[in-house]
């Protein structure tokens, strides 16, 4: 498939362009941010061929499809206005809280850097070795424009992380790097440098090096944005283009320099110095102990909260030592794929675990993870293990890594330091952590699917012929007791276009939802606005309360199930508050959608006018007769 045309899939199946709030991209994942995770599709994307893994954390909607993520990323630019800054957009959803808060934050912040980061990382790394090994000398003018080339993504970092963090809050992205600026500015430099007292207004400067850091540039940034929105608010529109800006550079630069610059120093050094302390108690096992989580923090999106850390460590003290663990966990998953390919006899699967082994050696370790390792369990666990062994000969090695970049092959070099103290003990804790992990996945076994899919195949064959429509009708009964309203009249184009599948909707007369059929409940969304229920016969039935009702953050709505649960026609899934929901300004009117609507021939709505609960809503016509 080509990327223009999957690009195109997943926009739409995520719920049209509309839907997304804003959207950045890592080293493997199309990071989403939508206003309604309801309108995604998740089960078509994840059977959507050149995705590997579709994952909702951090309050993003995850798209998994590996290294090509950069084509499908520039060529989602190319066919919607999603990355346009300039487009007009609505009110974003109402943002994730706590740790998912603050995950998302981070992601969205550094995610964008990720590339160029590993890029200037390895350039560095491979000139400190032609430095220590003598083919450079760090006199020669090549040397200087080389390094220049590396460093500099670094020296000038808080820049950049303005622009990000900018675009994460919606704030002036000129202004936010205006401050930047201000932080590295020569004569604010030479002041620190040169020691000389530095006041404002009276008010005595704290003066810190600022090149490189993470923390005070996104701390003011975040600040300035809640001041323009106020500015912009105030000011009359004839001013506040000029105006807004002016304020915001005579406030936040000082008061950066005064309070979240030393603020956002201290604490990162803090930070720093905590885990650096943890690998001086206990090298082994803290390196243990890194090399065996990393990837499960990686699968929850927790490793964002430990990458300004690395970054921080390598801008205060020019080296880090918590970071080289992590590259075992990398190896070790590794490994764990390649044994999976080395003992299945399913051919697809062995194919799947070659190709993953490969991206997993340069640092991409996605698809190894989701379309391998973790859906055949042993395989992860072994891998979890590996990662251990590994992380505590790298630990107790002393490796450091002395630039930023994604750990795997390619990133070595950046691990290589004077005279190469430690990096033979990162060479033999990841090829320890690749042998163990191997070793353990072959003989631990796995439960390979190439029998059951040869049964299943010969049974399906034996029996019928493969079909595209369901097999038998299906008769769906009213959810909620209300008024019909033709699904066209819905006030949202996902719904009334028919994009997310036929159906019918209700305005409710009564707060209740209750099974439309037999069936398990597939999903059942945090916000508890929504739901979705299969039948035994396999229709798919979407049931979504109100318009945009997600921004409620789940108020005025009792869920009464859970994802898996077996229900009967009749059960009682969910109440609402109507007069709640319409007082917080938000439709009430209820689509009612056939998510897989077409499989079946006709979706056929049975009533008019008022409906109650249980009576017959629609007949899905499977088109295939009397039989």
């Amino acid at each position: 498939m080509s990327q223009e045309k999957l690009a195109k899939e997943i926009v739409e199946l995520v719920g049209g362009e509309k839907n997304v709030e804003s959207l950045v991209h890592c080293a493997t994942r199309l990071r989403f941010v939508l206003k309604d995770d309801a309108k995604a599709d998740k089960a078509k994307l994840e059977k959507t061929e050149g995705i590997i893994a579709v994952k909702e954390n951090g309050g993003q909607f995850q798209v998994v499809v590996g290294n090509k993520v950069p084509e499908v990323y520039s060529a989602i630019g190319q066919i919607s206005n999603i990355l346009d800054d300039s487009s007009d957009k609505e009110k974003p959803r109402k943002a994730a809280k706590g740790l998912g808060g603050i995950i998302d934050i981070i992601s969205s912040i550094f995610a964008p850097l990720l590339g160029v980061m590993a890029g200037a990382g390895i350039l560095k790394g491979l000139l400190l070795i032609a430095s220590n090994i003598g083919w450079l000398e760090t006199t020669e003018t090549t040397y200087t424009i080389l390094y220049a080339a590396a460093d500099s993504l670094f020296y000038f970092l808080p820049l950049l992380l303005a622009v990000t963090t900018a675009r994460k809050f919606q704030g002036n992205m000129f202004v936010a790097m205006t401050i930047a600026g201000a932080l590295i500015y020569p004569s604010i430099v030479t002041l620190k440098s040169e020691g000389i007292p530095t006041d404002f207004f009276g008010i005595p400067v704290i003066l810190m090096n600022y090149s490189s850091t993470v923390i005070p540039i996104i701390l003011a940034v975040i600040v300035m944005s809640k001041l323009e929105k106020f500015f912009n608010k105030t000011l009359h529109d004839s001013v506040k283009n000029f105006v807004t800006p002016l304020f915001l550079l005579v406030i936040m630069v000082p008061l950066t320099l005064l309070v979240f610059g030393p603020f956002g120093v201290y604490v990162g050094n803090g930070i720093a110095a905590g885990l650096v302390a943890a690998f001086g108690f206990s090298p082994l096992l803290a390196g243990a102990v890194m090399g065996a989580s990393w990837q499960l923090l990686v699968i929850f999106g927790i490793h964002w909260g430990l990458i300004p850390v690395f970054i921080n460590n390598v801008a205060v003290y020019g080296q880090d030592g918590v970071k080289p663990a992590a590259t075992a966990s990398i190896f070790a998953q590794t490994g764990a794929a390649f044994g999976v390919m080395l003992k299945t006899k399913n051919k697809k699967l062995k194919t799947l675990a070659g190709s993953s082994t490969l991206t997993a050696l340069f640092g991409i370790t996605e698809p190894a993870i989701y379309g391998v390792t973790l859906p055949l369990k042993r395989p992860f666990i072994a891998g979890v293990i590996g990662g251990a062994v590994g992380g505590a000969i790298i630990g107790q090695a002393g490796t450091l890594a002395f630039a930023s970049g994604a750990p795997g092959l390619l990133t070595l070099p950046i691990f290589y330091g004077p005279g190469g103290q430690g990096f033979p003990g990162l060479i033999l804790g990841i090829v320890v952590s690749f042998v163990v992990s191997a070793v353990l996945t072959y003989i631990m076994g796995f439960k390979d699917p190439v029998e059951e899919e040869t049964k299943t195949e010969s049974t399906s064959s034996a029996q019928q012929p493969a079909r595209t429509m369901n097999d038998s009708d299906e008769d769906v009964f009213s959810p909620i007791e209300g008024t019909i309203v033709e699904l066209s009249e819905v006030p949202d184009p996902a719904f009334a276009s028919g994009a997310m599948g036929k159906g019918i909707a209700i305005e409710p007369a009564v707060g209740r939802v209750v099974a439309p059929f037999d069936g398990t409940v597939t999903v059942a969304f945090k916000k508890k606005h929504a739901l979705a229920v299969v039948s035994d016969t396999g229709a798919e039935i979407l049931v979504h309360v109100g318009v945009d009702t997600v921004k409620l953050d789940g108020q005025h709505f009792v869920s009464h199930i859970k994802e898996g649960d077996r229900v009967q026609a009749g059960d009682l899934l969910l109440e609402f508050d109507i007069a709640q929901i319409k007082a917080a300004g938000y439709h009430t009117v209820t689509p009612i959608i056939v998510t897989n609507s077409a499989n079946y021939e006709e979706v056929i709505p049975q009533a008019t006018g008022q409906v109650h609960s249980q009576e017959l809503l629609l007949k899905l016509n499977s088109g295939k007769g009397q039989e």
